[in-house]
C-alpha cells in the first residue's frame, strides 16, 4: 500500500513517524487481550487504535496518528488509565480490531450469520443421512457456527481445522496449502459449546472432557461429501479439537499429481514390480498418502487382489479390500498383516511400518511374491535403508526386498491470479535466496482475495525418486553409508528433491523462498549455498558435487542415534554410527578421518570424558571438532568437557535448526583453519 502522493509504503511511513514523534513502534508480540476490556471497540474503530497491553497506571495503544489530541483523550477517560502511544501503520491496527473484538464484538453478528438456511450442513451416515435443517440451526444457533466453520473451511480448501482454547478466548485455525490461518476467536463459553458440538458430530462422549478421543463421521456441505477426522486432547483451560478434512474428489490418479515426467516414469517403474518393497516417506504433511492412493489407483485393475492396512482409512476405493487398524481390539498393522497374507493378495498397502513386527511381516511378504506399499518418516529417499535397519530388518533382507522409495515435500504453488514478475527492487532476502540458489526466479507472490491475500494458492509435490539397481542392492547388503548410496543413486538417475523444486522455481510455479522454507537451499556436506559454475540442465546445482562431510555419531540411545542421524543425512552428510565408546575407539581407528564427532557424556563401556580423551590422543583427529550432544544438566559437566577438548556442548532434547547449525558451523571453523 502506497501513502497517497508521497510514494512511500505504510511501513516505511510509520518508521518516519517513529522517528520524528520519538515514540516507540507497536509492540505487537507483547499484545495482552486483557487491554482489550479497557477500550471499547466503538472508541477503538472511531479513533483507529488499538490496546496492546495495561499496567496500573498506564494502557499502551497502537496509532498511526500520534497528534489526534481527541483519541487520547477519549482514551484516557474510557480506560481510566494513562495513554502511552506507540505507532503501527493503519492496516496492522484496523486487523487487529477485527481479529481482537470479534470474541466480544462480533459474537452475535457471527451466530446470526451462521443461521442462513444455505448453510445447513447434514451429517451422514454410510446408510441414510441426517438433515440439520434451517430451522433446527435457527433454534440452535451453536450448532449453525459449528455448520458454518466446517463450510467456510470446505470453501477455503483447509485440510484441517483447529479449534484451541485460551484463558479467555479460544481460536479457529484453518491449515491452508501447508500453512496455518487464523479464521475466527470466539469467548471461551462459545467456545465450550461449540467443541461439545462437534464431538456430538463424532460420536464422542461429551462428559468426558479428561481423555483424549478420537471420531470420524461423514457430512455433506451443500453436494460435497466430506469425511472428517475428529481429535480432541483436553488442556488446563478446556479441550482441544483438531478436525482432519478429507475429500474424497480430492484422490487422483498418478497423472493428475503433476509429477514431473522424469519421476514419473521412475515411480510407474516401480510400480510395475511383481514382488518387493516401495516406500514413500516424508514428514507428515508432505502428501504421502494422496500419493499411495493416486498410485492404488492405477495398479488396482479388475485382475489384481488389491488389500489395504490404513490407520484410519482415509479414502475409499473401489475394488479394493480396505481394512482399519484398532489396536484396542488387537488389530495392529503386524498381526493384521500377517492374516492378510492368507487372503491371497497381490498388492499390499500397509499405511505406515511402525515397529519391528511390521518391518519383519512386509519384509516376509515382499520376499514372497507380494509387492508391498508402505510409509516411513526419514527426510530423503537414501534415508530409508537405515530407518529399516533401525527397526531390526539385516542389511541383507533390505537388499532383497526393497525396490524403490519416493521421498516428497510439498511447496505452495504461486496463485495464478495474482502472481507478478520477478523485477527489481529486490529485498534483502529475496537477494540472498538468489544468491543461495543461482537460479533465476520468474514470480513473486503479490496477493489476493482467490488466495487470501497470501500469494499462494494449492500445491506441487517436489519428489525424489530413487530405484534400487542390482549394484545398488549389492552396496546395500554390503552396510553401505548413506552418503555412498546417494551417490549411487544419483549415479543412476536419482535427482534431488532441490534440483526438481528449483526447476519448479524457473517455470514460475514457486518461489525460492517457499523452497527454503521446505526444503532448505543447502549444498551437500557444509550446509553453505554453492557457488561456482553451473551447467544447463543441473537445476541449478553445482555440476561437480561437494566432498560429503563424514560424521561419526557416538550415542547409547537408538532414538537419538536415529534422529541425528536424519538431521546430519538431510544435510547430505556421510554419518557413521556407534552405540558405546568402544565401538567409537575402534570407527576412530579404522579411518579414514572423519570431520566432525558427536559424542555423548553418559555411555556405557567407555564414558565420553575417555572417549574424547582417546580421540585426541589420535594424531588424525587430534583437532577434529567434537560437540558433546548429552542430557546431563550438571554445569560441572560442561565445564569438564570444555577443559578436556570438546568443542562445543549441547543439551538434550535436540533442536533441529540448532543443532544442524552448530554442526555445520564446527565442520566450516575447521575447514578454515586447514585452509
Amino acid at each position: 500500500m502506497v501513502c497517497g502522493a508521497i510514494g512511500i509504503t505504510e511501513e516505511e511511513f510509520a518508521k518516519l513517524v517513529v522517528k520524528h514523534a520519538r515514540l516507540g513502534a507497536a509492540q505487537w508480540e507483547r499484545a495482552d487481550s486483557q487491554a482489550l476490556r479497557l477500550l471499547p471497540e466503538r472508541l477503538a474503530r472511531q479513533f483507529k487504535v488499538f490496546p496492546l497491553r495495561e499496567d496500573d497506571r498506564a494502557i499502551y495503544v497502537a496509532t498511526a496518528d500520534p497528534n489526534d489530541l481527541d483519541a487520547e483523550q477519549a482514551i484516557g477517560f474510557a480506560s481510566g488509565r494513562v495513554p502511552v502511544l506507540e505507532i503501527s501503520t493503519p492496516s496492522q491496527i484496523m486487523t487487529a480490531i477485527d481479529a481482537g473484538y470479534a470474541p466480544v464484538g462480533h459474537a452475535e453478528k457471527i451466530l446470526k450469520a451462521a443461521s442462513r438456511s444455505d448453510d445447513a450442513v447434514r451429517v451422514v451416515s454410510d446408510a441414510e443421512p441426517e438433515a440439520v435443517d434451517a430451522n433446527e440451526a435457527d433454534a440452535a444457533p451453536i450448532v449453525s457456527l459449528a455448520n458454518m466453520i466446517l463450510r467456510d473451511a470446505v470453501d477455503q480448501r483447509a485440510s484441517d481445522i483447529h479449534i484451541e482454547p485460551g484463558r479467555l478466548t479460544g481460536v479457529v485455525r484453518f491449515r491452508v496449502d501447508g500453512v496455518m490461518r487464523e479464521y475466527l476467536q470466539l469467548p471461551m463459553p462459545v467456545h465450550n459449546r461449540v467443541v461439545s458440538r462437534i464431538k456430538i458430530t463424532g460420536g464422542l462422549d461429551i462428559a468426558d472432557r479428561h481423555r483424549p478421543q478420537d471420531g470420524r463421521c461423514r457430512v455433506m456441505i451443500g453436494d460435497k461429501s466430506v469425511d472428517l477426522r475428529i481429535s480432541t486432547v483436553p488442556t488446563r483451560e478446556s479441550e482441544k479439537v483438531v478436525i482432519r478434512v478429507l475429500d474424497a474428489a480430492n484422490s487422483k490418479r498418478l497423472g493428475d499429481l503433476e509429477m514431473p515426467a522424469h519421476e514419473l516414469v521412475r515411480v510407474r517403474r516401480l510400480l510395475a514390480q511383481r514382488d518387493g518393497i516401495v516406500v514413500v516417506t516424508g514428514p507428515t504433511g508432505s502428501g504421502k498418502t494422496t500419493t499411495l492412493y493416486a498410485a492404488l489407483g492405477e495398479v488396482a485393475r479388475g485382475e489384481v487382489n488389491v488389500t489395504t492396512i490404513e490407520d484410519p482409512v482415509e479414502y475409499e476405493l473401489a475394488g479394493v479390500t480396505q481394512i482399519q487398524v484398532d489396536a484396542r481390539r488387537q488389530v495392529t498393522f503386524g498381526a493384521t498383516l500377517r492374516a492378510v497374507l492368507r487372503q491371497d493378495p497381490d498388492v499390499i498397502f500397509v499405511g505406515e511400518i511402525r515397529d519391528a513386527e511390521t518391518a519383519e511381516v512386509a519384509a516376509h511378504a515382499a520376499l514372497t511374491g507380494h509387492l508391498v506399499l508402505t510409509t516411513l518418516h526419514t527426510n530423503d529417499a537414501a534415508g530409508v535403508v537405515n530407518r529399516l535397519a533401525d527397526l531390526g530388518l539385516d542389511r541383507a533382507t533390505i537388499s532383497a526386498s526393497l525396490r524403490g522409495v519416493l521421498a516428497q515435500r510439498l511447496v505452495r504453488r504461486l496463485c495464478s491470479k495474482c502472481a507478478t514478475p520477478f523485477t527489481a527492487p529486490f529485498t534483502e532476502e529475496e537477494l540472498r535466496l538468489q544468491a543461495a540458489a543461482d537460479v533465476k526466479q520468474v514470480k513473486r507472490p503479490a496477493g489476493c482475495d482467490a488466495c487470501g491475500r497470501t500469494g499462494y494458492r494449492g500445491r506441487l509435490a517436489i519428489p525424489e525418486v530413487l530405484v534400487v539397481s542390482e549394484g545398488m542392492a549389492e552396496q546395500i547388503a554390503a552396510g553401505a553409508t548413506h552418503g555412498a548410496l546417494l551417490r549411487a543413486a544419483k549415479a543412476e538417475g536419482l535427482r534431488l528433491m532441490l534440483d526438481v523444486a528449483f526447476e519448479a522455481v524457473a517455470r514460475g510455479e514457486t518461489t525460492l523462498a517457499e523452497v527454503d522454507r521446505v526444503i532448505g537451499l543447502r549444498a551437500p556436506g557444509t550446509g553453505e549455498p554453492e557457488s561456482g559454475p553451473r551447467e544447463p540442465g543441473t537445476g541449478g546445482r553445482a555440476s561437480v558435487a561437494a566432498p560429503l562431510a563424514r560424521v561419526l555419531v557416538v550415542d547409547d540411545d537408538p532414538v537419538i542415534r536415529s534422529v541425528v542421524q536424519a538431521l546430519l543425512s538431510r544435510e547430505s552428510f556421510d554419518v557413521t554410527l556407534a552405540a558405546d565408546g568402544e565401538a567409537a575407539i575402534a570407527a576412530v581407528a579404522a579411518g579414514p578421518t572423519f570431520d566432525l564427532i558427536v559424542l555423548d557424556l553418559g555411555l556405557p563401556t567407555l564414558d565420553g570424558h575417555a572417549v574424547l580423551k582417546a580421540i585426541r590422543s589420535d594424531n588424525a583427529h587430534r583437532q577434529v571438532p567434537v560437540i558433546v550432544l548429552t542430557g546431563s544438566e550438571d554445569d560441572a559437566d560442561e565445564v569438564a568437557m570444555m577443559d578436556e577438548g570438546a568443542d562445543d556442548y549441547l543439551r538434550k532434547p535436540i533442536a533441529d535448526a540448532r543443532f544442524a547449525s552448530r554442526c555445520r558451523a564446527a565442520i566450516r571453523r575447521r575447514t578454515m583453519a586447514g585452509t
